[in-house]
């Protein structure tokens, strides 16, 4: 592991002008350029607060907020997306780099950094504008907005180790990838995120300590929406699950490396 380390940091500098090079690239033949970063999810949380805040008259259960709802909604949102983003580019990495890697000498953990990397970034430019916008509308958590730097490096921890064993397995099985793009718009509806969980039977909510997505997300949510701060106990499935996914994910790769570039 020290040395893995070592050989990314020795590489930092490949890794940061890819994050660049991809962050241009996807605006390069636009008229507003990187105006589209935050205009895209300025939209979105606009559409989510005029919309479930003012048309529909959401709330939830013990929220007096006018926003409570637009808010939770945000939240789960926000936070699948970064999750969704890892794991969704990490399981194509390798097959996307294909003449990258036959052709260049460099770390091959480069690449899943570099999503980690890109997928932050864009996380820190939508996630910014919310943070304004629960300022602005006097919703601010305070203190507690602490608490997501845990909660979040645990999502991420989770989402490159599963990305990661996806990504490998994905190279010599391709319905892998298929299958798991399925998985993962089911998963999305069996996390708790456009409906609060104590909306569910009480025997659903005992399945859901089963996903550790529903864990991360309603911790995110407590945060931003209850000001509270989140349990920590219910955290350990997750986190468990992440080292489990990283050390497999890792394992993997350092066993098939060799030959993930004849399988390219």
């Amino acid at each position: 592991m020290p040395m893995i380390l070592r050989a990314l940091w020795v590489y930092r500098g490949f890794v940061a002008s890819s994050v660049k090079r991809e962050f241009q690239s996807k605006y390069r033949n636009s008229l507003l350029g990187a105006t589209w970063t935050v205009l895209n999810p300025l939209a979105m949380i606009v559409v989510y607060t005029v919309i479930f805040a003012n048309v529909m008259h959401s709330r939830l259960p013990g929220v007096s907020s006018t926003f409570g709802y637009s808010i939770h909604l945000c939240a789960g949102v926000l936070t699948w997306g970064l999750f969704a983003e890892i794991t969704a580019r990490a399981q194509n990495t390798f097959l996307e780099n294909a003449n990258m890697l036959k052709k260049l000498n460099f770390p091959r953990l480069c690449l899943p950094v570099t999503v980690v990397a890109n997928a932050l970034v864009n996380f820190a430019i939508i996630f910014g504008l919310f943070t304004v916008f629960l300022i602005v509308t006097g919703n601010f958590p305070g203190m507690a907005f602490v608490a997501l730097v845990p909660v979040l490096a645990v999502m991420v921890a989770f989402a490159i180790g599963l990305g990661i064993t996806v990504g490998v397995l994905n190279v010599f099985f391709r319905d892998v990838g298929q299958f798991f793009s399925i998985l993962l718009t089911f998963w999305f509806w069996l996390t708790p995120i456009v409906y609060p969980a104590n909306i569910l039977p009480e025997r659903v909510q005992s399945i859901m300590r089963f996903n550790p997505m529903a864990s991360l997300t309603s911790a995110c949510q407590l945060i931003l929406v209850q000001n509270q701060w989140p349990d920590w106990s219910s955290l350990g499935f997750p986190v468990i699950l992440a080292v489990v996914f990283c050390v497999i994910g890792l394992a993997l790769f350092r066993k098939h490396a060799g030959e993930m570039v004849d399988e390219l």
